[in-house]
């Protein structure tokens, strides 16, 4: 059995233990499957994660940054009590339709609001509107854009806020020197660097092996 395997393998035995799949839940992957997104949703065990930390947080608003299919922004929204509001931003129009169709099928549609556009022009609408502050951010788009969207946190944030990002690990190429040239290693970089020295940031990383391979996740405390 190959490593790939057994972390699929444990992960299989975590999730059915402790983050087994409902209806719609499994109705958001398979539409997302068959409209052609992309299968990077995060993993059953890791969205049951992101749901906890919200519940731990009280999180009463939040901001989700890559929405794709709903999945994860399922999770999240579950975890609002009923006067709650989370804004997932998306850049592709066709997974946002596909993301919007799950979060009604999800009875979450209330909660939840999905707007499409480069997220680096809806995050400075969000400041205008004063949507915030968000007690949680998830942070899962385009790589090289993570120290941008880790600065717009923390304008969207206050002092106990949580900031999660994704795929910060990218299966070693972090401390890869041969993957310097990749745009998604040199934005994890940068933003490892802007968080390590940041006054207003007190954060941890760990790396993470499952279903979805060799990977990691940030954990930002917004401070002051």
């Amino acid at each position: 059995m190959t490593d790939q395997e057994r972390w699929t393998e444990i992960d299989t035995y975590l999730t059915d233990r402790l983050a087994p799949a409902d209806e719609a839940l499994t109705a958001a992957l398979a539409d997302s499957e068959a409209a052609g997104l992309p299968p990077i949703a995060v993993a059953p065990n890791q969205g049951k994660l992101l749901h906890l930390l919200a519940l731990t947080q009280g999180a009463r608003r939040i901001l989700e940054i890559g929405t794709l299919g709903g999945y994860s922004t399922i999770w999240l929204a579950r975890a609002l009590p009923a006067d709650g509001r989370l804004v997932s931003l998306e850049y592709d129009p066709r997974h946002a339709d596909v993301a919007r169709a799950n979060l009604a099928r999800a009875g979450l549609d209330h909660l939840a609001e999905v707007r499409t556009g480069a997220a680096l022009d809806s995050l400075p609408k969000l400041a205008e509107e004063e949507a915030g502050p968000f007690d949680l951010v998830f942070v899962d788009a385009d790589k090289q854009n993570n120290p941008r969207y880790v600065e717009w946190a923390l304008r969207l944030t206050r002092p106990g806020s949580l900031i999660v990002v994704d795929n910060v690990v990218r299966g070693g190429a972090l401390v890869d020197p041969s993957a310097s040239d990749r745009a998604d290693v040199r934005g994890t970089r940068e933003m490892f660097d802007l968080i390590s020295g940041h006054p207003r940031l007190d954060a941890t990383a760990v790396q993470t092996v499952g279903a979805k391979g060799h990977d990691g996740l940030l954990l930002a405390r917004v401070t002051s």
